[in-house]
């Protein structure tokens, strides 16, 4: 009788207090004949770090994927359930099926896969190297696409604050108006567009 590893993946999504942009999740199974060290929650991580990490990660990972809920979707549905939904597509979009699914937070997903057994760990990202993992990718992935749209709309900032809501975001929203990109059930969004 073989003794089966199980297999294991770490969930974690960026980009929920952000005025723009998409929620992005990650999902990551790590080879554990591949330790990678320095895993911790990617906001604790320099920008240059974090970048070599994911580099890592994605090279070393047995699998991993990304999801994403929109803005459109994120002012439909509210951003905790956007939120879920891009966790869940993360998960969906493995090439394997994991026997176990940890999730940095309060909240799981719904899951497709009915052996597949799921738990929510608050601070995951600080002590499931899994979790880390996914955070880590999330936020490189999120956080290059912000530097992609400040490209496109250079007078709001979006390579420096993200989409955070910075005074130098807040101020640039009154200056310029908002953009496609910019969540309008949010409510510094909300109040300028009336």
């Amino acid at each position: 009788m073989t003794n089966k590893t199980c297999v294991i993946a770490g969930v974690d999504e960026v980009g929920r207090g952000p005025l723009a942009g998409p929620v992005i999740a990650a999902a990551v199974i790590l080879d554990p004949q591949k330790p990678i060290s320095g895993l911790t929650d990617s906001k604790l991580i320099s920008a240059k770090k974090r970048d070599s990490l994911a580099e890592e990660i994605r090279c070393c990972a047995l699998d991993w994927a990304l999801g994403r809920a929109e803005v459109e979707e994120i002012d439909q549905l509210n951003i905790f359930h956007a939120s879920l939904l891009a966790m869940q597509r993360a998960i969906e979009g493995l090439s394997q099926t994991p026997d176990h699914i940890k999730v940095d937070g309060k909240h799981c997903p719904q899951v497709a896969h009915s052996h597949c057994t799921i738990e929510a760990i608050i601070k995951g990202d600080l002590t499931e190297a899994e979790i880390s993992a996914a955070s880590i990718i999330a936020k490189v992935a999120r956080d290059r696409e912000m530097i992609e749209l400040d490209k496109l709309y250079p007078d709001y900032g979006f390579a420096s604050h993200k989409g955070y809501p910075t005074r130098q975001h807040r101020e640039a929203l009154l200056q310029h108006g908002a953009l496609a990109v910019h969540r309008r059930s949010f409510a510094p969004v909300k109040k300028l567009i009336g």
